[in-house]
């Protein structure tokens, strides 16, 4: 069954995407990151201006099937559009359509008080669905 994880507390939630991206990377894990087009814009730009060291590679709506295929990290509207299906990251305000064509999905929670609502109403919908939660507290982690 697909295991899913709330990563609670994240500082900067576009920042904490981009390193849990560089990590997976680090253990050839292909990661699809949905999400509404501006945000997805926004991320994009944050995965290229990493640090010189770390090149995450990745593909964006639109571009070319083939680049797609060779890129690690695939940033897509529609979880669905993905042509990997180890881990999703979630960053849509509601549960992504089909949560078990993933191995894992990782919901990332900022400090914000409507993202926690709304995350809130995820974990009652994976809950409803039968999901086992994680939950990954990255105020105590950083501690």
């Amino acid at each position: 069954m697909t295991e899913v994880a709330f990563h609670f507390n994240a500082p900067d939630k576009l920042g904490y995407v981009c390193r849990f991206v560089r990590k997976a990377m680090r253990h050839d894990v292909r990661v699809t990151v949905a999400a509404p087009a501006p945000v997805l814009a926004h991320l994009s730009a944050r995965l290229w201006k990493s640090a010189p060291s770390d090149f995450l590679a990745h593909a964006t709506p639109g571009c070319d099937a083939a680049l797609a295929a060779l890129s690690p990290v695939v940033l897509v509207e529609d979880a669905a559009q993905s042509p990997y299906h180890q881990i999703l990251v979630n960053l849509h305000d509601a549960l992504p359509a089909a949560p078990q064509a993933f191995e894992r999905v990782v919901e990332v929670v900022s400090l914000d008080d409507m993202d926690r609502a709304l995350a809130r109403q995820r974990w009652k919908g994976y809950a409803a669905q039968g999901y086992a939660i994680q939950r990954h507290d990255l105020v105590l982690k950083e501690q």
